[in-house]
């Protein structure tokens, strides 16, 4: 009798990515500022708001 091999399942095979090109970085970088900006200023308005 022959074995009837099936696919393999599992995780999708994702196409490797090419290198993140200068405007990337600085993309990412700017963004993370923002969002750790953002979450700064919140941290500090709930605290004000709990505490006054």
């Amino acid at each position: 009798m022959k074995s009837h091999r099936r696919p393999a399942q599992g995780a999708t095979r994702r196409a490797v990515t090419p290198a993140e090109t200068g405007l990337d970085r600085w993309l990412n970088r700017l963004v993370t500022i923002f969002v750790t900006t953002a979450m700064v200023v919140g941290g500090l308005a709930l605290l004000v708001t709990l505490l006054f």
